[in-house]
């Protein structure tokens, strides 16, 4: 969508983003057939169903914002704020919606597949705590002994996406509990400088940080969902 309004040809999933989106999309079929066969009385997989149609929503509009951040990056040329036309100002604010709402959605994906990962494999998170987090129900599979080799491909791929995420989370964290993270930025630097010119923060650097923390959630997807296919399939060919 974001790339027609932009003028940009649509997308065409490539790489991790579409392995992500396939496993998905496979875990979706397997739902389907599963409430045909029984349909489903206590609507568990419609559930489930619902819920990964939104993940793979989700997913679509985190790359989208991405790119849209991308994209409005190289309409800005100057160094401060103070330094831009009135046109190059509006250019910056655009980037940094598009890269303040892919943050925002990192997180947000993660959440959701938390609750997905906990509902199929009945982790029982909401005893430990009752709103929580994907890395809440992550150290909840270090207590599963039945999913092992799921438990240890997401702690590697967060184990391997640690510095961006962690700088990714506290632009976070600060955008929705304390402050936004461009104002943290500019009381930093009115501190250091007498004449009040607020550089930039290095926009191509939080870009890249954006692009692992999206690399980083399309790896957990893939890895979780293909487990999840992985686990049906072999349910289905024990079933007498």
């Amino acid at each position: 969508m974001l790339r027609t309004l932009l003028g940009e040809k649509p997308r065409k999933n490539e790489g991790i983003l579409k392995d992500a989106m396939e496993a998905m999309a496979d875990t979706l079929e397997l739902f389907q057939r599963q409430m045909h066969v029984d349909h489903d009385p206590t609507h568990d997989f419609r559930k489930l169903y619902i819920w990964t149609q939104g993940l793979i929503s989700s997913l679509d509009e985190l790359e989208q914002s991405c790119f849209a951040a991308s994209h409005f990056r190289q309409k800005v040329k100057a160094g401060s704020t103070d330094e831009m036309t009135i046109p190059e100002k509006a250019e910056y604010a655009r980037y940094v919606y598009f890269y303040k709402d892919g943050f925002i959605r990192c997180f947000a994906i993660l959440d959701k597949l938390g609750t997905v990962l906990n509902e199929i494999f009945e982790l029982n998170t909401t005893n430990v705590k009752t709103h929580y987090s994907y890395f809440t129900v992550l150290r909840q599979f270090g207590y599963d002994k039945l999913h092992y080799v799921l438990a240890n491909e997401l702690i590697r791929i967060k184990d391997s996406y640690r510095e961006p995420m962690s700088k990714l989370r506290k632009r976070r964290n600060m955008e929705i509990h304390y402050m936004n993270s461009e104002m943290q930025d500019d009381l930093w630097q009115l501190h250091q400088t007498l004449q009040g010119k607020v550089k930039l923060e290095d926009l191509d650097q939080h870009l890249l940080e954006l692009r692992q923390g999206v690399d980083m959630v399309c790896e957990t997807l893939k890895a979780a969902y293909s487990y999840i296919n992985e686990k049906w399939h072999k349910q289905v060919m024990n079933q007498p």
